[in-house]
């Protein structure tokens, strides 16, 4: 067999032929995959909204998004998970809400009651430094430093520093200006929605 001539023609052919084949096979595992990640997420967020709510056994009767302006005029989007018991009675609502911490996005599910008392919150996503602001999904909760269950965000949530009520994380105000940001956001945007209705909202029931 004739030895193939090393030419640019060439080169560019070999590397085009390796190209698409990186594509198909990334194609393929990404396929391979994405069923997988889906379902995890999915679980995971049943899962928080389970922890935040402080309820084993919930359904999400109705799902909204919310687009609010912040006090700089940028506007955020908000999902608010509307919740019943087995009987149909409101439990309140589990809300997304991110904001810029010190190290990236922090994105918090937090927990209404329909009073709107928090009951719950967790951390969906953070890039906090380990130690320091990573700390903020324990330090605010209930029994802990910055303990900010059971309040009412109808005063917005402020560290004491700034002449609030919370406990800032040591050594991480930021952190803890930006988690009590996304609390009072989230509770905002639950107060635009109104409850599900228990007879015309379509439920997703995620008891275990």
């Amino acid at each position: 067999m004739k030895k193939l001539e090393s030419s640019l023609l060439n080169m560019t052919l070999v590397l085009t032929a390796v190209a698409v084949v990186m594509g198909a096979i990334l194609a393929f595992v990404n396929n391979l995959t994405s069923g997988p990640i889906s379902q995890q997420k999915e679980k995971t967020l049943a899962e928080g909204i389970k922890a935040v709510m402080d309820c084993d056994a919930i359904n999400v009767a109705k799902t909204d998004t919310v687009r609010q302006n912040d006090a700089k005029g940028k506007e955020h989007t908000y999902i608010i998970y509307q919740t019943q018991d087995q009987q149909g009675h409101d439990l309140g609502a589990a809300v997304e809400s991110t904001t810029s911490g010190f190290g990236g996005n922090l994105k918090v599910l937090v927990g209404f009651n329909p009073e709107g008392k928090v009951l719950g919150y967790t951390l969906l996503e953070h890039a906090e430094t380990p130690g320091l602001g990573a700390k903020a999904d324990k330090w605010f909760q209930k029994g802990e430093k910055g303990d900010i269950i059971g309040k009412d965000p109808k005063e917005p949530l402020t560290v004491s520093k700034d002449g609030g009520q919370v406990d800032a994380i040591t050594a991480s105000t930021i952190t803890s200006r930006a988690f009590l940001l996304a609390v009072n956001n989230a509770y905002s945007a639950f107060k635009a929605t109104p409850a599900a209705d228990a007879e015309t909202g379509a439920s997703k029931q995620i008891e275990k």
